[in-house]
């Protein structure tokens, strides 16, 4: 009989073999669409590499894509190993973009070794009220934080687009429901000239290292930890669960109003509606994909973006909707929660019972 045994250690080759096998059949899988449409699946596959890094300027678009999906994969992943569920980094990225706009477009003048970490610090401060909200109603009358984490992305939207259309709407955009642009002090420098791809993938970089080291050698990253693995263990040990949860909610938030910074300050220039096709939600995709490490998060990202960037290219090349991005991506997802079914769990196998006896 065919059974399920919990694995008693989890090797280094099969902790990264999972991932990659998870991208391997959703790519497979993603195939079999592209195949009864028509399209042969080899040229597919390789106009989506060519779109993605096959030039320098096709490698810098998808790093730029990259950035915003690092921070919202990093705020996905901080939050979910404390098993803190948020589900809210779009709004939370809004809300930092919006931050960026209020701060940025010329309420204040300064030099840009001082205006670029003051409007940084605004978004970072703006996501993370966004997140210590639910997180407080979780911890003081048990609200579910899913619930309130996802709905906070329509409330932050809805606003943000009242604004535009309001307080901060651009008085020389035409009508159109957009802010003013930041200053150039708070802008963020371009890695390589005549591209898009600017300072903001380094700060994302820099964040990763620094929740890798947060998580690995800090006090604070071991009591995380060790909430996520058990709420009730630790507060027998001695941990404060609830400071725990909001400490991780101001550091998850944060992270994701940064990537609303880096969209406004870094790429767009000024604040739209459309700013984010998704980045949040996204973030939650590359976080399982990293298996929750802030370095695997990095990668994740990268071919996030990478299939994202890609796509374009094989829908414009064959006729293709770009859509098979977004078939990729929850394939993606539901092969890597398969996977981790698999990393915790091995099969087993127990014998029948003899004749008037038991297994």
């Amino acid at each position: 009989m065919i059974r399920l045994e919990p694995r008693t250690r989890i090797s280094p080759a099969l902790a990264l073999g999972v991932p990659v096998a998870a991208v391997v059949v959703a790519l497979l899988l993603a195939a079999v669409p592209l195949a009864f449409a028509g399209v042969p699946v080899g040229a597919a596959f390789v106009l989506m590499a060519q779109g993605a890094a096959g030039s320098v300027y096709a490698l810098t678009e998808t790093l730029t894509r990259a950035t915003p999906l690092i921070f919202t994969g990093l705020a996905a992943a901080v939050a979910f190993r404390a098993r803190l569920w948020n589900i809210g980094a779009e709004g939370q990225l809004y809300a930092g973009a919006l931050a960026t706009v209020a701060i940025g477009a010329g309420a204040v003048t300064l030099p840009p070794v001082l205006m670029i970490p003051l409007v940084a610090v605004a978004g970072a401060a703006a996501g993370a009220v966004m997140m210590l909200v639910p997180t407080l109603l979780k911890t003081r009358f048990g609200v579910d934080e899913v619930v309130t984490t996802l709905l906070s992305n329509f409330i932050v939207i809805l606003f943000v687009s009242m604004m535009l259309d309001g307080a901060l709407k651009d008085p020389m955009g035409g009508g159109w429901p957009q802010s003013a642009p930041v200053l150039p002090e708070a802008e963020l420098p371009r890695l390589v000239s005549q591209t898009r791809l600017h300072a903001g993938l380094l700060a994302a970089l820099a964040a990763a290292v620094l929740i890798w080291a947060f998580d690995r050698f800090t006090v604070w990253g071991f009591e995380a930890r060790a909430v996520g693995l058990n709420p009730a263990g630790a507060r027998f040990a001695g941990i404060r669960v609830n400071a725990t949860f909001v400490r991780v909610a101001i550091l998850s938030g944060a992270l994701a109003g940064l990537a609303g910074v880096s969209e406004v300050a870094g790429l767009k220039g000024n604040l739209t509606q459309d700013l984010s096709p998704g980045f949040g939600y996204t973030g939650i995709v590359v976080a399982m994909l990293a298996m929750l490490h802030p370095l695997g998060v990095v990668v994740a990202a990268v071919f996030m973006a990478g299939v994202f960037v890609g796509a374009d290219t094989m829908g414009r090349t064959l006729g293709v909707s770009s859509y098979i991005a977004n078939l990729i991506v929850a394939l993606s997802l539901l092969t890597m929660l398969v996977g981790q079914l698999f990393l915790q769990w091995k099969v087993g196998w127990r014998g029948r019972p003899a004749a008037g006896g038991r297994a």
